[in-house]
């Protein structure tokens, strides 16, 4: 096809969408996208899952640019919450918490929201450009990928292990060892063995990424505010004043680091199986790998780190477009409904959409790039307002927050289970943060593993050993091995010449040891669940204990490496600057509150229901561990059960489970306004 009717088709696309009915139903997809954003645990899948149903009776382009625009600004509005409050509000915002929530800390929360939504906006746009420009191009690239070069792919993400660690390197692999085998607690796929159930049906399908990211990241954070009692800007910071311009403007200064990532996003989108919750984190840890100084500032409050992974998230949309509209193969399982919808409107993928239905295809473009300035720009025009939130204590906002998160993480399964993990990996979560041990590489790990033992898998089985040859696996595996090796052996020459210019009396030191008791014995939990994987991977059929046996005895020597470094430079019992002011006894009394508290509410949700409990636990919290008053705690359990009974009852009517109360009065539970337990 031409140039000239590529932009005759282009522009009757644009005439299309910019019809006022179509574009007040794009309007409508962004609305709802951004309060889904906002709202932790309830991704653009949920949306499209709730949205889908009502589309059967639209006109196709306008159902079509509704769902777009949803599914464009989820990970847009995410950025709210995780700069605030250091909860992700989807997975594909985990990366953003790293430096976003840090700046928030320092009063910069108005300049993170202008970097995130600038770099949202410019990585839609790029997105929407690729989409619209390469289809014909990428095509026979895309199928050139196979399983080796997936796998290599992966590798590539696992290798940033490196830049995610905090410095030490054998904490990280040590870190992301473990995600890896939290991913492969479930059935196996190659042979059906069940791997760490423990009689639990739940566990059998394996553990679904919400509740881990928010156990890992929000938990925590949520936690150090409490015991804190404090705002989440501290005192020292108070008095700066940042603005969203200054966000925008940095966006401006680093426009190539928005291109590469934008970039990143866009071509891991593109390949089916590499979703949000990994792209952010490639992206980020490219960054931190090739920006000046970002190995001494990223993860404390460095706006590239936020520019990185925004620009990257966004991005994805279109470049996950690429395959569903070419070749009816989805790139993620949100692209998965949106091929249903296509199916539903007549719209079918494939060769015709670059042909014949080409006007289809551009007024896809269109309503990603008008939904993601749509939504860019209403977070633009809100920021600033929701930036205040940092300044109120910390005594009102957590309470409300972890209620949101614990039903938010409820919507993945539809599983008490959910529950109890994500209340687990905050816990341990919390210890991590304590010992200075990094959370990133568990989250990656965890990610990546299901595609790293199931391409690896088909490779050797395929290719046997030959894959190593391929040409883009070896420039993956090149690009791998420069990453994690680079910065170790940067410093080893450097120790290297700085003895050997020194006299030989003053380069004799003595390495003392050093027992810091807390520090290894939190380092050999780490060690005894790598035995215990090693050990009951042995009694499984050979297909499903490799994988899971080389991972346990690599993290093994990890741990092993991370004990001898902790025995000879020990680092500080306590790595959090802001908690420093506290004593032993009142952070332990007070972490013990808080995940007393938490626990309490998931049994009373047994009990009474989900919504019925929520009031309980924040009065609680504001009560008991805040200091608040009587009044001021009852008047918050009163407005957030009215809130979120209206928003996740009556409007996205979540199907809460039976609790004991349910079973008690089965009759009773009949009545709509009652299905609340």
């Amino acid at each position: 096809m031409d140039g000239v009717s590529l932009t005759s088709a282009a522009w009757d696309a644009m005439l299309s969408i910019a019809e006022p009915e179509r574009l007040l139903f794009l309007v409508g997809g962004v609305l709802f996208g951004l309060v889904l954003g906002v709202i932790p645990g309830l991704s653009g899948l949920i949306g499209l899952s709730l949205l889908l149903p009502f589309t059967y009776s639209m006109e196709p382009l306008a159902a079509i640019a509704m769902l777009i625009g949803l599914m464009s600004v989820t990970t847009t509005s995410d950025t709210i919450p995780a700069v605030l409050f250091g909860v992700p509000g989807t997975v594909g915002s985990a990366a953003t918490v790293l430096d976003g929530h840090p700046m928030a800390k320092q009063g910069l929360s108005r300049k993170a929201f202008g970097a995130a939504f600038s770099a949202s906006v410019f990585g839609g746009l790029f997105g929407a450009f690729l989409l619209g420009m390469s289809i014909p191009v990428l095509r026979p690239l895309i199928l050139m990928v196979g399983t080796p070069e997936l796998l290599a792919c992966c590798i590539f993400g696992l290798s940033l292990v490196a830049a995610l660690s905090g410095g030490n390197a054998f904490k990280g692999l040590a870190a992301v060892c473990l995600g890896l085998l939290i991913a492969m607690i479930g059935e196996d796929s190659q042979d059906g063995e069940l791997r760490w159930t423990f009689d639990t049906i739940y566990l059998w399908d394996g553990i679904p990424v919400v509740p881990i990211a928010l156990g890992l990241f929000a938990i925590p954070e949520l936690a150090d505010l409490l015991i804190r009692r404090s705002s989440v800007v501290r005192e020292e910071f108070r008095s700066v004043v940042s603005s969203q311009l200054d966000g925008l403007k940095a966006v401006l200064n680093n426009k190539w680091l928005v291109i590469r990532c934008s970039t990143i996003g866009s071509l891991l989108g593109a390949v089916p199986g590499i979703g949000a919750a990994v792209i952010d984190w490639i992206a980020y840890g490219h960054a931190a790998k090739t920006e000046k100084g970002a190995s001494e500032t990223f993860g404390t409050g460095d706006v590239r780190g936020v520019i990185a992974s925004e620009s990257s998230n966004n991005a994805k949309e279109g470049g996950a477009l690429v395959p569903t509209i070419a070749f009816g193969v989805p790139g993620s399982a949100s692209m998965a409904l949106l091929l249903g919808a296509f199916t539903v409107h007549g719209v079918v993928p494939g060769p015709d959409m670059l042909t014949k239905d080409l006007n289809i295809t551009y007024a896809i473009v269109w309503s990603v790039a008008l939904a993601n300035i749509i939504g860019a720009g209403l977070c633009f025009v809100g920021a600033g307002w929701l930036a205040k939130l940092a300044l109120v204590r910390s005594t009102l906002l957590v309470p409300l927050v972890l209620g949101i998160a614990f039903i938010g993480a409820f919507q993945g399964q539809k599983a008490w289970g959910d529950l109890y993990v994500m209340l687990g990996a905050g816990a341990f979560g919390f210890l991590m943060k304590r010992f200075g041990w990094p959370r990133p590489p568990v989250i990656l790990g965890f990610v990546l593993g299901a595609l790293v033992e199931r391409y690896s898998f088909i490779s050797v089985l395929r290719y046997d050993f030959e894959w190593l040859l391929r040409p883009g696996v070896m420039v993956l595996l090149a690009f791998s091995a420069y990453v994690i090796f680079a910065d170790p052996l940067k410093r080893l020459y450097k120790s290297l010449s700085d003895s050997s210019s020194q006299p030989k009396e003053s380069s004799k030191k003595s390495i003392s040891i050093h027992w810091n008791v807390k520090q290894l014995t939190f380092t050999c939990v780490f060690g005894c669940l790598f035995v215990y994987g090693g050990l009951t991977a042995s009694e499984w059929t050979s297909g499903a204990a490799m994988f899971p046996s080389f991972v346990s005895w690599v993290g093994l020597v990890a741990v092993a490496f991370v004990v001898l470094s902790s025995l000879c430079y020990p680092e500080p019992a306590d790595t959090d600057e802001a908690l420093s002011g506290f004593s032993r006894q009142q952070l332990a009394s007070r972490a013990f509150g808080f995940f007393a508290w938490a626990a309490l509410y998931l049994v009373l949700s047994n009990i009474v229901g989900m919504l019925l409990a929520l009031p309980v636990l924040v009065f609680g919290l504001m009560y008991q561990q805040g200091k608040e008053s009587l009044i001021t705690s009852l008047k918050g359990a009163v407005l957030l059960f009215i809130g979120s009974f209206i928003l996740f009852h009556v409007i996205l009517r979540v199907p809460w489970p039976t609790a004991f109360l349910g079973e008690l009065l089965p009759s009773f539970r009949e009545y709509w306004i009652t299905k609340i337990f």
